[in-house]
């Protein structure tokens, strides 16, 4: 299969490394001068941009996180004048106040050589109609998605999220083969078509999932292109880091790659947050190398991840990120355990009779959190048989408990009975103050 950029996608290691040595000491320049929250930084460590002699001393430097775009709302963490920004683009924020960014016409340049590079190693091309079922607005998914596939010579439906007939209608009718949303929007379209006596797999021409958002099992995976008859793809990216295009799945779905030669990416220890050795499981911290706009310093993303540098089947020699298994952020501690979403999900899509569509409620029992577990029968299972639905649930308790050694609350309901959307999934809603 075709590679969109041989010369950087294939680069030999060492070359690769030199370039990101250059690049990074040209960006601690770049911030120094630029940015007065970097320079403040630097100076309370007595540190230089012209210190950093290697790529292993960047994890001297300090970290930046969420928290900084918000203290700095809304232009605090522009290095150029707005004259100089041709696209701003934002995410919500929990407080209230919006993580904004932005984009100078180099920066949207180079987003949409990634992009295009992400969607090529997953075997799109010009002879794809790509519809994109992102909500746009502020949102940096569905532009940067259009960019690429663009760039690429695809066919580009731009729908937007929602409206999910329509989107059926469109789908069919005008020869879709690239589908662009979350994953759990890709599965309820699937059952939204199956109602509507539309087979996915043999009426439909959807052959590739882009999928991002929100991160998805293995198991997920294996329920989307058995639903599909398509190939699942991951992809991974931050709006204060750029947006979608930072890494992606190949066709082989080993690991997404990396834009090595824009980004740094680093594993660390959630807690010591010291780096740990390639393999090893931790949070992602990334540092941009080539962004104007808003170039960000060993960014802690909160997600959790190992790299490995193994040079991939694909003939691409970047380094892969492993499939985000969740975030420092949404682990759960239960009794004592460690428990997180993605967890949950594996088990659930691995019992007979479940469907993957669920709610974690986290509430207080006594002093402690505890869980309780809202899960959907699938429409083949639905029954009145106390018995046959009673069988599900034990399964169910026992798989969970041979997982996380714990044995939660655990409610079946009705198919359909969860919220669907087009965007990120509700999985776990906090009522610690509500029980």
């Amino acid at each position: 299969m075709p590679i969109w950029n041989k010369e950087m996608e294939c680069m030999p290691r060492e070359e690769l490394e030199k370039l990101q040595l250059e690049r990074l000491q040209r960006m601690l320049a770049y911030v120094y001068e630029k940015s007065p929250l970097y320079r403040e930084r630097f100076d309370a460590l007595g540190f230089q941009p012209g210190d950093l002699k290697n790529l292993s001393e960047l994890s001297k430097l300090p970290l930046t996180d969420k928290e900084d775009f918000r203290n700095h709302y809304p232009f605090g963490m522009f290095c150029v004048p707005n004259r100089d920004i041709i696209r701003l683009h934002a995410s919500s924020g929990t407080t209230g106040k919006l993580t904004v960014v932005g984009c100078t016409r180099n920066d949207l340049e180079n987003w949409t050589e990634m992009v295009a590079r992400m969607v090529s190693m997953t075997g799109v091309d010009n002879n794809d109609v790509a519809q994109i079922a992102f909500g746009y607005g502020l949102f940096t998914g569905a532009h940067g998605l259009q960019y690429g596939l663009e760039r690429v010579g695809a066919t580009v439906i731009p729908i937007s999220g929602g409206n999910s007939e329509k989107q059926l209608m469109v789908m069919k009718d005008f020869g879709s083969t690239v589908l662009v949303s979350t994953p759990t929007y890709a599965l309820h379209l699937s059952e939204l078509a199956m109602q509507a006596g539309i087979d996915p797999k043999n009426d439909l021409d959807i052959r590739i999932g882009l999928f991002g958002g929100e991160a998805f099992s293995e198991e997920y995976r294996r329920e989307i292109q058995d639903r599909w008859g398509m190939l699942a793809t991951d992809n991974y990216g931050l709006s204060e880091i750029g947006g979608p295009g930072f890494s992606g799945e190949c066709y082989l779905l080993c690991g997404q790659h990396v834009a090595e030669d824009h980004y740094i990416v680093e594993i660390v220890d959630p807690d010591t947050l010291q780096p740990v050795p390639i393999g090893q499981s931790g949070e992602v911290v990334i540092t941009t190398l080539t962004k104007e706009a808003i170039p960000v310093i060993r960014y802690r993303t909160k997600d959790i991840s190992s790299l490995t540098l193994e040079p991939c089947d694909c003939g691409r020699t970047t380094a892969r990120l492993a499939k985000i298994t969740g975030r420092t952020d949404d682990m759960m501690v239960i009794r004592g355990v460690n428990v997180f979403p993605s967890q949950i999900e594996s088990v659930i899509v691995n019992v007979a009779g479940l469907a993957p569509h669920y709610q974690i409620i986290r509430y207080k029992k006594g002093f402690l959190d505890d869980l309780e577990i809202q899960v959907e029968i699938s429409e083949k299972a639905f029954t009145d048989n106390y018995a046959e639905l009673e069988a599900i649930e034990e399964e169910f308790k026992l798989q969970l408990y041979k997982t996380l050694s714990l044995n939660p609350k655990v409610k079946l309901v009705e198919p359909h009975s969860i919220e669907r959307t087009a965007g990120k999934a509700r999985r776990v809603i906090d009522a610690r103050d509500n029980k």
